[in-house]
């Protein structure tokens, strides 16, 4: 540093001198930054099982980057595959990034602090940096042969593979019937009539997965029958009278990419504060309607698009109000009907849009104070849910197998993974310290 310090007494010197140390600092400052180890959330992979004499599967993989002021993201490329990349997007927007490989010195000289001198990454370039508490959403497309993965036995067809995404889907070639699976999956037919297995990941450990598919005979043709119109009512009557669900359909659960997460306040208030993120891919949408549970009470709503950071409009709305806005909320619309409306731009073809929802819930028939004990009595319908016990609390009572850790300010929280299509009663008590 060129200023001396025995001319930094004189007042303009002074400030002159700590302009060029905070300056200094700063700069320090982005550099570390630039060099953190890269965040990520809400990975899933898709893998789809390709002639098995190739011994080759494609690999969609959907990540978020979440390292605020990234501007790349890396991807690891596994050791002992052959990979080929075939494009990857920025989900936000649908146009293509730029992306090369590297070697783990080129990574690390990048910024990504933990790379290996002897990986290869996949560097791409964010369409933009990545939000403050924001995300940047991109989709890969690569293609991998590992005859360790992927190969044939004994007639039969094996996918053996450590997973240590925590939400996976597997689609099996054309004219495949599952026979093992050693983990617990989902089984459902797509539209190109394969068959694929998927699952959630809700332990800390990776997944030593293994598949094994055998061909069907030949005069078989798997396909999806086409929907006959039909809707399940369990009343028995007309064409079902076996209450059989007929023609039912329901959501890969692994995808589904919504989860919300719960912040108690003391008992006494019924009060939880909450974030719940949704991901909008309806192109022409340009509102997202949360209807507020009967017996409960929304306020301060706020929502933000996490991929740029912007606020969105949002508006609280009830009874004759919600008729007047043209909303339809799939039910009789009374005076203590409410809805918490938010607003964007229309999507446009390609596009998709992440919104993080954020609001305050009264509700003293789910929440409450029973003779000194913290009582909590809630469904969930999203496959990924957490509750974080108030200040002063520690858990007595959870029903639901859930993973229990503590934030960074020393509260209880309860992290809940639901694969099934189905709703979880979550039941928790919990005493004061």
């Amino acid at each position: 540093m060129a200023t001396s310090l025995t001319n930094i007494y004189n007042f303009g010197n002074l400030r002159r001198f700590l302009k060029i140390v905070l300056t200094t600092i700063a700069l320090l400052l982005i550099d570390f930054s630039s060099k953190a180890q890269q965040t990520q959330a809400d990975s899933y992979t898709r893998y789809e099982l390709l002639t098995p004499s190739s011994n080759a599967f494609r690999i969609i993989y959907d990540v978020s980057a979440t390292t605020a002021g990234a501007t790349y993201y890396w991807n690891t490329l596994r050791k002992g595959s052959e990979h080929k990349v075939d494009g990857v997007w920025d989900a936000f927007s649908g146009e293509a990034l730029k992306w090369n490989i590297v070697n783990g010195k080129t990574a690390k000289e990048n910024g990504l602090s933990n790379s290996m001198d002897d990986g290869e990454y996949l560097q791409i370039q964010l369409a933009r940096p990545v939000p403050e508490e924001g995300e940047s959403r991109i989709r890969i497309d690569k293609t991998y042969a590992d005859a360790a993965s992927y190969f044939q036995n004994d007639g039969s067809i094996v996918f053996s593979r450590t997973l240590g995404i925590k939400r996976n889907s597997i689609v099996l070639p054309q004219g495949y019937e599952v026979t093992h699976c050693n983990y617990p999956s989902q089984v459902q037919l797509t539209s190109e009539g394969q068959i694929k297995l998927s699952f959630m990941n809700d332990g800390p450990q990776v997944i030593p997965l293994e598949i094994k598919a055998t061909p069907l005979p030949s005069t078989i043709t798997t396909k999806k029958p086409a929907s006959n119109g039909y809707t399940f009512d369990n009343t028995g009557s007309g064409r079902n009278k076996s209450k059989v669900r007929l023609g039912w359909e329901f959501d890969e659960r692994a995808f589904q990419n919504r989860e919300i997460v719960y912040f108690l306040q003391q008992p006494e208030t019924h009060s939880f504060k909450l974030f719940h993120d949704y991901t909008e891919t309806r192109t022409g949408m340009d509102r997202y309607l949360n209807i507020v549970r009967a017996g409960s009470k929304a306020s301060d709503p706020s929502a933000v698009l996490l991929d740029t950071g912007e606020a969105l409009k949002v508006e609280t709305l009830k009874g004759e109000k919600i008729t007047e806005k043209g909303i339809d909320i799939s039910s009789p619309i009374t005076s203590e009907s409410e809805v918490i409306a938010i607003w964007y731009d229309p999507l446009k073809e390609g596009e998709t849009k992440r919104l993080r929802i954020t609001e305050t819930y009264t509700d003293p028939n789910r929440y409450v104070l029973n003779e000194d004990e913290l009582v909590w009595d809630r469904s969930f319908g999203r496959n990924r849910n957490v509750v974080i016990l108030p200040p002063g609390w520690f858990l007595t009572t959870n029903s639901i197998p859930a993973v229990i850790d503590q934030t960074d300010d020393g509260l209880t929280a309860l992290h809940f993974v639901n694969g099934r299509p189905d709703t979880i009663d979550v039941y928790i008590k919990a005493q004061r310290k």
